[in-house]
């Protein structure tokens, strides 16, 4: 049922939603076709709606557990092929589901910021958690950057009416954790995390250009 309805959707009002904003994807190639952790910038509510929307490939988010409070948005999320995670702890249950699903060729999408970035400058990235890169070495899977343009200005923070401005998406060049081999763990996942900030905010670069 849940796996029916978003696909209905996808194929139907994701369209719609796209055209409003008249999105533009780039860089698609770049996602391989098995497991793969998409991750993007966030500075806006619109970014996982419409990365949902336009990736290549049916995508899970991992959304916090707080959303879950709401018996209507949960159950939503949960038809959406959204699962739970609580950013305040580690989470053995989040981090089983997601390796899970990337080891049965699944993408699953997550923002390193942990939530929306506020700051004057939209185009600047916030403080990166360790989440992406540790999931990616675990599961032995790609993450691919991407680089959201337009959706600090649609759905602007504190404003109740979205506007609809031009957005654009990019997909970059995947960071592969078997890039990473000096140093013990915690110095592979920094130095992945570090890299995966970088092609981020080079996608963000190409998508504004696009």
């Amino acid at each position: 049922m849940s796996m029916r309805l978003a696909r209905t959707l996808r194929a139907t009002l994701a369209h719609l939603l796209l055209a409003a904003y008249r999105t533009r994807s780039t860089g698609a190639h770049n996602v391989p076709p098995g497991g793969a952790i998409l991750a993007g910038n966030h500075v806006s509510y619109l970014d996982p709606i419409l990365l949902w929307c336009a990736a290549p490939r049916p995508v899970h988010f991992m959304a916090k557990v707080e959303l879950w409070d709401s018996r209507f948005i949960g159950a939503a999320l949960d038809r959406l092929w959204a699962f739970p995670v609580n950013r305040g702890a580690p989470d053995r249950a989040a981090v089983t589901t997601a390796t899970e699903l990337l080891s049965s060729g699944m993408l699953v999408g997550i923002f390193p910021e942990g939530t929306r970035h506020h700051v004057e400058d939209s185009e600047a990235l916030g403080k990166a958690n360790a989440g992406a890169a540790f999931l990616a070495m675990r599961a032995g899977v790609p993450v691919v950057p991407v680089g959201i343009h337009g959706t600090a200005e649609a759905l602007p923070r504190g404003a109740r009416i979205p506007r609809f401005p031009r957005v654009a998406i990019r997909y970059g060049e995947p960071v592969r954790p078997e890039e990473f081999t000096e140093g013990g763990r915690k110095e592979r996942v920094e130095a992945m995390t570090a890299e995966i900030m970088r092609r981020i905010a080079r996608a963000m670069e190409l998508a504004k250009e696009a």
